[in-house]
């Protein structure tokens, strides 16, 4: 199936923003089994939602999930439904127990990368899957950090250093952040175990898509299509996907940007007409919404990218107005008081719509804190 017609800038926002559930939020039900469930499917919808610091996945659920509450979340960690892994780019993700395990695989070849350019000279004349038996048997005898897992590892091979050989067992071993890290209300330091030792069968069960780099890019397009295989690389940090879209071609649409570039979409996916209203939205620190498009004008203006990659590393949550980026937003906490400070990046529009979303973030987050709510001078 082909097609030439062409999509516009607004039409590949609304597609976007309507796959990433941010048109319409998904309502949970109040049914224990039934909201863990849709929050799985959630999770699942979105392959994973970025997680490398402990707490935006709570923010990306609540922004996409009506009556989202952050115990929904904070059970299925303790409750060893969804983990925390590295995955897509190499980074941590929240991703479901079905499919911790097929995408890890699949994404093997990013963690492979990783470790030759960052640690290939630490590590030279090692032998790779030595060190990944030792590390899988101390990490599922305790689970450890990674600084404890590179001293112990280091007492077997001294000439090397050892934050270069648990990073080793990490590119090689499928390791999960066990709670009570990232378990809302609480800390925890980032203790490791396997995966196939903390969840057990449950490791093994049925992903939720096929586990192959076909079934990976279908996932991908039904969340964040239509796309370019260049777009495929940059969620996922996975090279020579051209191949597999090609493929995939004979079951895909195809359209043209503004810019004559082909896109590749799933026929039945959303595509809805550029001027549906879109309301104002705030997205989590490190959301895959902005990070996941080689070319990212579809939800953000080139100029205005930078402005999230800050000295400390952190990603600022992004303020969504019309569907585009529109500012960013952060959130302080200091004596009984939670500060959510606005900066917008152009005119000031939308003030009240923004003030509400805001409040009901402070409602989600903070509810027994006194609630400020500022606007940053327009940059």
């Amino acid at each position: 199936m082909s097609s030439e017609a062409v999509l516009s800038q607004r039409a590949l926002n609304r597609a976007l923003l309507s796959r990433q559930l941010l048109l319409d939020r998904v309502e949970l039900p109040e049914e224990t089994g039934s909201r863990q469930a849709a929050v799985i499917g959630a999770i699942e919808h979105l392959v994973g939602l970025q997680a490398q610091a402990p707490f935006p996945p709570y923010y990306g659920l609540w922004s996409r999930l009506g009556g989202f509450r952050p115990d929904d979340l904070a059970m299925l960690i303790t409750g060893r439904n969804v983990v925390r892994i590295a995955v897509m780019r190499g980074t941590i993700h929240v991703v479901s127990a079905r499919d911790c395990l097929p995408l890890r695989r699949l994404v093997q070849p990013v963690l492979d990368r990783g470790l030759r350019g960052s640690f290939g000279k630490q590590l030279a004349g090692l032998d790779p899957a030595a060190v990944a038996v030792a590390g899988r048997a101390l990490v599922e005898a305790e689970p450890m950090t990674f600084a404890t897992l590179g001293e112990r590892l280091a007492e077997r091979w001294p000439d090397h250093p050892p934050g270069a050989l648990a990073q080793a067992v990490r590119a090689h071993v499928p390791l999960v952040q066990l709670p009570p890290r990232a378990v809302w209300g609480r800390a925890g330091q980032s203790l490791h175990t396997s995966a196939e030792h903390w969840l057990g069968a449950a490791a093994h069960a049925a992903p939720a898509g096929p586990p192959t780099m076909a079934g990976l890019v279908t996932r991908y397009l039904a969340a964040f299509g239509p796309a370019t295989a260049r777009d495929v690389t940059a969620w996922s940090g996975l090279t020579g996907l051209r191949a597999v879209m090609d493929e995939l071609r004979p079951s895909l649409v195809a359209f043209r940007d503004e810019q004559g570039g082909e896109l590749f979409d799933l026929p039945p996916a959303p595509r809805p007409d550029g001027d549906v209203p879109a309301p104002v939205r705030l997205t989590a620190e490190f959301d895959n919404l902005l990070l996941s498009h080689a070319d990212r004008s579809r939800i953000v203006h080139p100029g205005h990218m930078q402005r999230f990659y800050t000295i400390n590393g952190i990603f600022p949550g992004a303020v969504l107005i019309d569907g585009f980026v529109a500012g960013l937003w952060r959130l302080a906490r200091a004596k009984g008081t939670a500060t959510l400070t606005v900066e917008l990046f152009g005119p000031d529009r939308e003030r009240d719509q923004v003030a509400s979303e805001a409040e009901r973030m402070l409602a989600f987050c903070a509810p027994e804190a006194a609630h400020d709510i500022r606007f940053a001078p327009v940059a």
